[in-house]
């Protein structure tokens, strides 16, 4: 969504000792440092980061660094570096904030893995079990070990919902932060 199609400058994702880097073509509405405390989000793409965002796939203009703040103060207690320009750089500091923090994100990252690896269509079977009264995502995430909403709604709700085994609770706001699953009769 971010990418300027026009330039041929290739997306690179750059793993480094203790830095992930990414850089990006870019049309620049500025040069050097995003401040993120004073950030103002401009489209880079508004015709294809709205196709994304109806469908699901990305959230309002201007979450994601509010997303990777938040988030590299969790896992690493690191600050990250937006950098506009021709090129749009990201880096991302892997230093560890606590070891209490680094056995919690362990733990999670392990607790998805083990959960993967029940065959697909076991957890399906489960999540449409654990459905028969209406469950939030969280809800049904949480009951079956997974910490990323995201990655499982993406790979099961969505499934069972174009399957027609699951059914929204509100079917007229599918996003909702009320939204409840239930199992189609």
């Amino acid at each position: 969504m971010h990418r300027e199609f026009s330039n041929a400058f290739p997306a690179k994702l750059i793993i480094e000792g203790n830095v992930v880097k990414t850089e990006n073509a870019n049309r620049p509405n500025g040069f050097g440092e995003i401040d993120a405390s004073n950030f103002s989000p401009l489209p880079k793409n508004p015709i294809i980061s709205s196709f994304f965002r109806e469908i699901g796939l990305a959230d309002t203009l201007g979450s994601g660094v509010k997303n990777v703040n938040k988030y590299m103060k969790v896992y690493s207690g690191e600050k990250p570096h937006f950098i506009e320009g021709n090129v749009f750089k990201l880096l991302l500091p892997l230093g560890v904030n606590s070891s209490n923090k680094t056995q919690s994100q362990l733990s999670d990252r392990l607790s998805d893995k083990l959960s993967d690896q029940l065959d697909d269509k076991s957890v399906l079977d489960m999540i449409v079990d654990f459905c028969a009264e209406a469950k939030t995502k969280k809800e049904i995430c949480e009951h079956l070990g997974y910490s990323d909403l995201t990655y499982f709604t993406r790979k099961y709700i969505n499934t069972l919902l174009e399957d027609g085994k699951l059914e929204f609770t509100i079917p007229e706001k599918p996003n909702s932060s009320k939204q409840k699953y239930i199992t189609k009769a």
